[in-house]
C-alpha cells in the first residue's frame, strides 16, 4: 500500500521558513493527568497568555477532539491508542507549520505518552504532568464523570476501572493540589515561553 504513496514534503516550505515568519520555535506541550486535574483550565489559560505575548498558539483538548476528528473512538485500549496516535500526528502537523499546540489529554500510560514523544520528536515536545489525586479530582468532578462512573455509567473510567500511571520523566510536574490555578499556570507560563524563542 506505502509503495503507492508520494510525499512531496521535499517541495513544500521549511519549518524554519514558518518559524521566521511566526517567530517563534514551535512546540508542544502536551499536558497529561487525571480528569479533573486542572489540565483543560491550564490550557486555556495559558494559550490565552501567551497569545497575549504575542505567540500562535491552538488547543487540543481530549472532549473537543473526540465530538471530531476522533468521535469514532471509544475506550478501549485500541482505541485509546489511536486517539493518542492520531493526536500527535497531527500536533505534528502543528509545529511543522510553526503552530505552537497545547495538548490536554489524559493520556494515561506510560507507552502511550512514549508513542506521542516518538511521534512528535523529544525535542518538539515538552510533557507536562498535571498531578492531582483521583480522591480530589472526584470531589471537584468538573463535568461530573466520576458521579456518573460511581453508577457506572461512564465504561473503563480511567483511575477507576481503567489505570493511570503517574509518569516519571515528565519535563515539567504542576501539582494542582498544593499550587492555585494562578500559581500553576505562572509555574507553566515560565517553563514553557523561554523555549518558544527563535
Amino acid at each position: 500500500m506505502t509503495e503507492n504513496l508520494h510525499p512531496i514534503t521535499d517541495r513544500l516550505l521549511k519549518r524554519s521558513d514558518r518559524e521566521t515568519v511566526t517567530q517563534q520555535r514551535s512546540k508542544v506541550v502536551w499536558m497529561c493527568g487525571l480528569s479533573g486535574s486542572g489540565k483543560s483550565t491550564l490550557a486555556s489559560a495559558l494559550e490565552k497568555r501567551l497569545y497575549a505575548e504575542g505567540k500562535l498558539v491552538y488547543v487540543l483538548d481530549g472532549d473537543n477532539i473526540r465530538t471530531g476528528l476522533n468521535s469514532g473512538l471509544g475506550f478501549s485500549d485500541e482505541d485509546r491508542l489511536e486517539n493518542i496516535r492520531r493526536i500527535a500526528e497531527v500536533s505534528k502537523l502543528f509545529a511543522d507549520a510553526g503552530l505552537v499546540a497545547i495538548n490536554s489529554f489524559i493520556t494515561p500510560n506510560a507507552s502511550l505518552r512514549a508513542m506521542a514523544r516518538e511521534i512528535i520528536g523529544k525535542d518538539d515536545l515538552i510533557e507536562v504532568y498535571v498531578k492531582a489525586s483521583f480522591e480530589t479530582c472526584m470531589k471537584r468532578d468538573v463535568k461530573g464523570l466520576y458521579a456518573k462512573a460511581e453508577k457506572g455509567l461512564v465504561p473503563q473510567f480511567t483511575g477507576k476501572d481503567s489505570g493511570f500511571e503517574d509518569p516519571e520523566d515528565s519535563d515539567l510536574v504542576i501539582d494542582t493540589e498544593a499550587m492555585t490555578i494562578e500559581e500553576s499556570l505562572d509555574k507553566l507560563f515560565d517553563f514553557v515561553f523561554p523555549k518558544l524563542s527563535v
